[in-house]
């Protein structure tokens, strides 16, 4: 039987990246899709199909990049949508529309985008599965005035394309990853720009998310355990948004287990 051809957008870096590392080890075929120079082979050091330069936010450039994997790789049965930018946190009078603009087009855009171009080969065939990178911010009120509408519209893209594509064999799904221990979060703590205390005070465990943890949950959802799963929303936030309503009473409570 012939290895399932896997596609990872964004898959150079973080939550991308892990999910490169997992699906390979899984035994899939990986081909990695980021901007130009992102992946560094001796630094991820994980055997992968490929990798091709790519920006989700044009449209005929992706759908060439699609045509390439296919004809070079195989068919795509698999889909990680992990692209995505940040933005500053900025009240509305100082988040320019050019910064907002950015954030929607890569975060939201780019993710139908992908789902458009790979999920429409894979509903011709009959099989495929897609995950959508989303956000906790997506269920909650914060200052990130792009950002966090953008992975709203990914849950609510998810859902819309899982129904579409339900009957023709392709399941959608998305994961809201809380507060993960990347890369980019570990410099920013680091240069005291971000208070782990703070992300970790209101998680019902305690804790941040690793990268390896919000992977696992994108291969159970792209494996044949979860067929019957589609147009779900994933919460992988180590309890976040179940406890983050309990600040008004005082906070989680503390562990009560002792040796």
């Amino acid at each position: 039987m012939a290895k399932r051809v896997s596609v990872v957008t964004g898959g150079a870096s973080g939550i991308g990246a892990a999910c490169v590392k997992h699906l390979a080890q899984l035994g899939d075929d990986v081909v990695v899709l980021d901007l130009p120079g992102a992946w560094d082979a001796a630094k991820h050091q994980v055997n992968v199909a490929g990798f091709l330069a790519c920006d989700v936010t044009d449209d005929d450039h992706l759908r060439e990049v699609a045509r390439t994997i296919e004809a070079t790789y195989g068919p795509v049965g698999a889909l990680v949508n992990s692209a995505g930018i940040l933005q500053r946190r900025l009240p509305p009078d100082q988040l320019t529309m050019q910064e907002w603009d950015r954030v929607v087009a890569v975060d939201q855009r780019g993710t139908y985008l992908a789902c458009a171009v790979f999920g429409e080969a894979m509903v011709r065939r009959g099989h495929g599965a897609i995950v959508n990178i989303a956000s906790i911010t997506a269920s909650r009120s914060v200052p990130l005035h792009a950002y966090a509408p953008a992975k709203a519209a990914v849950v609510s893209m998810t859902q819309c394309l899982a129904a579409e594509w339900g009957r023709s064999g392709v399941r959608v799904n998305a994961i809201s990853p809380g507060y993960v221990l990347t890369e980019a979060l570990q410099a920013a703590i680091a240069r005291g720009d971000r208070n782990p205390d703070d992300m970790t005070a209101q998680a019902a465990m305690g804790r941040l998310v690793d990268v390896s943890e919000v992977a696992d949950a994108a291969g159970f959802l792209l494996s044949d355990a979860a067929r019957a799963i589609t147009g779900i929303n994933l919460p992988v936030d180590a309890g976040w948004l179940a406890g983050s309503t309990w600040m008004t009473y005082g906070g989680v409570p503390p562990a009560r287990n002792s040796l």
